[in-house]
């Protein structure tokens, strides 16, 4: 008779039908919030803001699956956002000119359409614009850097340096990008008047529905092999390479499709808020991006839009109260959070539902 001094190896208990229907039950909760009780109990006015809410929320959603997932602190994501911008701003002003130019190049002094404007007036084109455009730069951007070994706070600079640089072409461009003012007065978006409450209301719809889309998507693409391999370059690059992948092309696409959801977000603020202009497209404003999103959780894509949405309300409800200390509590905050919670809100949560079990 033999002994054996093997222990048991202690099994992971299956997945119960509570824990696998969590995540849908969730997402169905936050989805009929958006879509069903937000329209009905929100006056115009707040509606239009939760809104922009969830545009950024789409950018920072990008964010969180390039920096993350993949490890790319992009601090230029204005850039991309812009570009999709101007493409619908393009559009709405060459539909509402009916033929003659557009009210800016008036004032400027432009005599003659620009070549680059004309193909904007086709809607398939400008959409197509809207998502190809940020895609193509920053798919051209990665496949430059990346292949150099060029990461962390390298990349993050020029990345930043990529969206000042960006801004300071928009606003010496006056009589093509309307310059510091940007593109304004939209007045009409595929022939309902923007003006409407019921246009705005459906323009909300229209958003949180993309949102969802695009998570779903980003949930999807997390957690397949692609997904796999994407935090393996983030954790550990030279190991993926050594082991006959190549991280630069794993880099780039994830790089190309968070620009994409940036250039299609840009497109949606359009009509949402009305304007495009530099202002929004700075360093600043994709630090602010970036903010939210560590806020948020950046390992969690429900936390990106979380801090996203979250972030959008503080700024909106203290900017009111403290006109010029937002900046500072905002710093504060960003610290705080990134001292005493590096997960941010989400890994709070996280943290505190397995307490509780």
């Amino acid at each position: 008779m033999t002994l054996t001094t093997e222990r048991p190896v202690a099994k992971t208990p299956p997945a119960t039908w509570r824990t696998r229907l969590q995540g849908p039950a969730v997402f169905a909760t936050v989805a009929v919030l958006a879509l069903v009780v937000a329209p009905l109990l929100l006056e115009p006015f707040r509606l239009g803001l939760l809104a922009k809410y969830l545009v950024y929320a789409i950018v920072a959603l990008g964010i969180g699956l390039a920096w993350g997932q993949g490890g790319m602190l992009v601090l230029g994501q204005g850039v991309f956002f812009g570009l999709g911008g101007y493409a619908m701003g393009m559009h709405l002003k060459l539909v509402e000119a009916q033929g003659d130019l557009p009210d800016f190049m008036v004032w400027s002094g432009v005599e003659q359409l620009p070549a680059l404007w004309e193909p904007f007036a086709n809607p398939v084109f400008a959409l197509a614009m809207v998502v190809l455009a940020p895609m193509a730069l920053a798919t051209a951007l990665g496949a430059l850097v990346f292949r150099q070994r060029v990461r962390g706070a390298y990349f993050a600079i020029l990345t930043q340096a990529l969206a000042a640089a960006f801004v300071i072409l928009l606003i010496g461009q006056q009589g093509l990008t309307g310059g510091t003012n940007g593109l304004t007065n939209f007045f009409e978006l595929f022939g309902q008047d923007l003006a409407l409450d019921e246009t705005q209301r459906v323009l909300y719809i229209v958003v949180a529905v993309v949102l969802g889309l695009l998570y779903l998507g980003a949930r999807q693409l997390v957690n397949s092999r692609f997904g796999r391999l994407l935090v393996a370059v983030r954790d550990g690059e030279d190991r993926v390479r050594f082991l006959g992948y190549n991280p630069a092309t794993v880099k780039t696409v994830t790089f190309a499709i968070s620009a994409g959801m940036a250039g299609l977000a840009g497109a949606l603020f359009v009509p949402v808020v009305g304007i495009i202009s530099p202002a929004l497209l700075g360093v600043v404003p994709s630090l602010e991006l970036v903010v939210a999103v560590a806020v948020g959780g950046r390992f969690a894509l429900a936390g990106a839009v979380l801090g996203a949405v979250v972030m959008g309300y503080a700024k909106t409800t203290f900017s009111e109260q403290f006109a010029g200390g937002w900046l500072y509590l905002q710093g504060a905050l960003f610290i705080l959070v990134m001292t005493l919670a590096p997960r941010g809100i989400a890994g709070l949560l996280r943290r505190r539902r397995k307490e509780t079990r």
